[in-house]
C-alpha cells in the first residue's frame, strides 16, 4: 500500500508537470487560452506539490496572464504580478533559486507594460484605471516613486479625490522629494524633444540621431504634494484639515506665494473675509514686483465677483509686465462681462416711452463697457500684434458692438 501511494503521488506529479509543459507549448504557439486551460486543470492541487513544481507552475502562469494583459485584459495584470511574486516567495522559503531571476525580470517588464497601458488610459481619459496601474507599477518597483506621484495625478484628473489623497499621503509618508535632473534631446528625424536617461541620451547624441542635449533641473515636489492635499481637503469640504495642510505646506516652502493665495481663497469660502484680506496683503508684500501674483489675485477676485479689486490687480500685473496677455484678456473680459450682464435687464423692458428711454440708457452703458474692453485689447496689440487670442476676443467685441469697420479690420489681421 505504501508503494502504491508513492506510485500514485508520483503519477500525479507527472500529470501536473505535463499540464505545465502543455501550457508552455501552447503559449509559445500563441494559444494563450489553451495555455490558461492547462494551468487551470491543476490549479487546485499545485499547492501540495514540491517547491520546484510550484515555482515552474507560477512562472508559466505569470507569463500566461502577462500575455493576456498585453492583449487588452486589464484584469490580468494583477494575476500576472501575483504569480511572479509567488515564484519569489516559494523559492525564498525553500532556499533554492531556480526561477527567481527570470521572475524578477518579468516583473520589471510587467512594470513597463503597466506604465505604457496607463499612458494609453490617461490619453483615453480612463483616469481611474491609469491610477491603479501606475500604483501597481510602483508596488512592483518601490524605488520608482515617480509612478506613485503619477498615480496621484491621474486620480486627481479623474476626480477620485479620496484615492488621490491615499497616494499623496503615501508620498508624504515615504518622504518623496521628486527633485532631480531630466535629460532631453531633439530627435533629428521628428524634430521633437524627448526625455530619456542620461546614458541613453548621450549615446543617441553621439550617434547623431539626436541633437541639442539639455539637462533640466526638476525642483522638489514636496510643497506641491502638501498643497494638493490641502486643495483636496478643500474639495472634500474638510476645511480644518485643509488649513492644517496649508500650515505644513507653508512651513516647507515659506516663499510660495500661491500657497498664501490658496489659503486666502479657503478663508474666503469659509466666510472669514478679514483673514482673506490679511493673507492677500501678505502675498502682495511677499512679491511686490511679481506680475503673476497680481494676476492670480485678479483671478481670485474675479471668481468672487470682486470686479474692481480684480481690475486693480490685473492693471498692476500689466504695469509690471506690459506684455502680460492673460492679464490683458481678463481685464478686458471684466468689462465685457459687466456689459453682458445688462442685456437681461434690457430684454426685460417693455415698449413704453419710459422703458424705451431706459433701454437706450442701458445700451449706451453696455456699449461703453464693451468699448473699454476693446481699448484694453487695442493697447495689448501694440505689444503683441499677432496674438490670436487678443485678436479673436477683439473681433467678438466689435461684432457685438456692430462696428463692422473694425470687425473686418481685425478679421483681416486674423487671416480670415
Amino acid at each position: 500500500m505504501t508503494l502504491l501511494a508513492a506510485l500514485l503521488i508520483g503519477s500525479a506529479a507527472i500529470a501536473q508537470k505535463s499540464e505545465i509543459r502543455d501550457a508552455e507549448k501552447a503559449l509559445k504557439d500563441g494559444n494563450t487560452a489553451e495555455a490558461k486551460a492547462s494551468l487551470d486543470a491543476v490549479q487546485g492541487v499545485i499547492a501540495g506539490e514540491d517547491e520546484r513544481l510550484q515555482s515552474e507552475y507560477h512562472l508559466v502562469r505569470g507569463q500566461v496572464y502577462a500575455d493576456l494583459a498585453k492583449k487588452g485584459d486589464d484584469s490580468a495584470f494583477e494575476e500576472a504580478v501575483a504569480s511572479f511574486r509567488k515564484v519569489l516567495e516559494v523559492e525564498e522559503q525553500s532556499g533554492k533559486d531556480r526561477n527567481s531571476g527570470e521572475a524578477q525580470q518579468r516583473l520589471k517588464a510587467m512594470s513597463a507594460d503597466l506604465v505604457n497601458s496607463a499612458v494609453d488610459d490617461n490619453n483615453a481619459k480612463n483616469f481611474d484605471a491609469a491610477a491603479e496601474k501606475l500604483y501597481m507599477s510602483y508596488k512592483i518597483s518601490p524605488t520608482d516613486t515617480i509612478y506613485l506621484y503619477y498615480a496621484a495625478s491621474s486620480a486627481v484628473n479623474g476626480g477620485n479625490y479620496e484615492r488621490a489623497m491615499d497616494f499623496y499621503q503615501e508620498l508624504k509618508d515615504i518622504g518623496y522629494d521628486g527633485s532631480g535632473v531630466v535629460y532631453k534631446a531633439t530627435n533629428v528625424e521628428t524634430g521633437e524633444v524627448e526625455e530619456m536617461n542620461k546614458a541613453q541620451r548621450d549615446l543617441m547624441v553621439k550617434s547623431g540621431t539626436y541633437t541639442d542635449p539639455v539637462d533640466e533641473k526638476e525642483p522638489s515636489k514636496k510643497a506641491e504634494i502638501v498643497k494638493n492635499m490641502a486643495l483636496i481637503y478643500t474639495q472634500l469640504g474638510e476645511n480644518e484639515k485643509a488649513l492644517e495642510a496649508y500650515k505644513d505646506a507653508r512651513a516647507n516652502n515659506p516663499d510660495d506665494v500661491n500657497l498664501v493665495l490658496n489659503e486666502a481663497n479657503l478663508y474666503y469660502q469659509m466666510g472669514d473675509k478679514e483673514k482673506f484680506s490679511e493673507l492677500m496683503a501678505e502675498a502682495a508684500t511677499m512679491a511686490p514686483d511679481n506680475p503673476d501674483l497680481y494676476y492670480n489675485i485678479g483671478v481670485i477676485n474675479m471668481e468672487m465677483d470682486r470686479i474692481e479689486e480684480a481690475r486693480e490687480a490685473y492693471r498692476k500685473a500689466i504695469e509690471i509686465n506690459p506684455g502680460y496677455v492673460n492679464a490683458q484678456l481678463n481685464l478686458s473680459t471684466t468689462y465685457v462681462n459687466e456689459g453682458n450682464a445688462l442685456i437681461d435687464d434690457m430684454n426685460a423692458l417693455g415698449t413704453s416711452r419710459e422703458d424705451i428711454a431706459k433701454y437706450d440708457e442701458l445700451k449706451e452703458k453696455k456699449d461703453s463697457l464693451f468699448m473699454q474692453g476693446a481699448e484694453i485689447l487695442e493697447d495689448a496689440l501694440k505689444v503683441n500684434p499677432d496674438n490670436q487670442s487678443i485678436l479673436t476676443q477683439l473681433k467678438n467685441i466689435y461684432g457685438a458692438l456692430g462696428d463692422n469697420e473694425n470687425f473686418m479690420r481685425v478679421k483681416k489681421l486674423l487671416g480670415e
